[in-house]
């Protein structure tokens, strides 16, 4: 366990001390466990590699407080990481929602990060009006699954209703999206995703196990707590200390991921100003991590050996 900005966190560490750092910030609803692949990979290349379980998941501790999920406490939590192991910079790596920590984290404190990745989650600007505004303005009256997320509550209530339903389903999203963003439909989220049946190809009944187990025992509302920041987030991030990003930076998709769809990566370059390359593997999905390990794991090993080298 690691205490940073207030809060203890479960970190998986590996590698040598006094090597290159590399920061990885899993997803919704992921866990430290979800990058066992690419720790190991880093590790072996030469890297000092963090993975923390982010502040309410997992192992760690999680606030009752929302506004103690706000990003500028997830940054400020990872620069903590970086004092614990005495590490003036390293590279930052997120996927899903720990790709908007890696994407902001450089803006907050743009002397502590050389290199920054994003995987499902391109870099994009700051919208005009309030997040949740922006969302509404889009998407009207019909469902989008962050609104949703928005009221405490009757999200917690449903994913915590049987972790093993929700964590099938969830992995089970297919790569139209219309159980994410669509018409009205069945009330709650987990009722739109028709029930796989079983488990996809690329996670076995003991990986898919560890999920089950930690969230059953901690639960979805810290997780959730990150989405009921969208508004705060907007507030506190109206001048950050950098404009852009200057460090090299990587976004990794998916084209089978429906959340693309709705995220406008061609305006990545409003947000990154220094090199910037973007990789879309084929054929995957949202879950890259876990469909597609061996990829990504090689696509940051090659990013790294030019922009951040051990």
């Amino acid at each position: 366990m690691v205490q940073t900005n207030g809060v203890s966190l479960r970190v998986t560490e590996a590698g040598e001390p006094g090597a290159p750092v590399v920061v990885l910030c899993h997803g919704f609803p992921e866990l430290a466990f979800t990058w066992r692949h690419q720790v190991q990979a880093l590790a072996e290349a030469g890297y000092h590699v963090l993975a923390p379980d982010q502040r309410g998941y997992g192992g760690s501790q999680t606030p009752e407080d929302v506004d103690a999920y706000a990003v500028t406490d997830l940054s400020a939590d990872v620069v903590g990481l970086l004092d614990d192991v005495g590490a003036e910079r390293a590279a930052l790596v997120g996927h899903d929602f720990g790709a908007v920590v890696a994407w902001t984290a450089p803006l907050l404190h743009p002397d502590r990060f050389a290199a920054v990745a994003g995987l499902s989650l391109p870099p994009v600007p700051r919208p005009k009006v309030p997040t949740t505004q922006a969302f509404r303005k889009v998407f009207g009256d019909r469902f989008m699954y962050i609104l949703y997320f928005q009221e405490q509550g009757p999200a917690d209530a449903e994913l915590n209703r049987d972790p093993a339903t929700t964590f099938r389903r969830l992995f089970a999203l297919t790569t139209t999206g219309e159980e994410m963003v669509g018409a009205a439909g069945p009330q709650g989220f987990l009722d739109r995703i028709p029930e796989p049946g079983g488990l996809p190809d690329w996670l076995s009944p003991a990986d898919f196990g560890v999920y089950v187990e930690e969230f059953t025992r901690h639960g979805f509302t810290g997780p959730l707590n990150w989405y009921r920041c969208f508004d705060r987030n907007w507030e506190l991030t109206a001048e950050p200390p950098a404009a852009t990003i200057e460090a090299p930076a990587l976004f990794i998709g998916g084209t089978a991921d429906a959340t693309l769809a709705y995220t406008p990566r061609h305006r990545a370059r409003e947000v990154v100003s220094g090199e910037y390359r973007e990789l879309m593997i084929e054929g995957a999905g949202h879950w890259l991590t876990e469909e597609r390990p061996h990829d990504i794991s090689r696509a940051l090993l090659d990013f790294f050996a030019d922009s951040f080298p051990r």
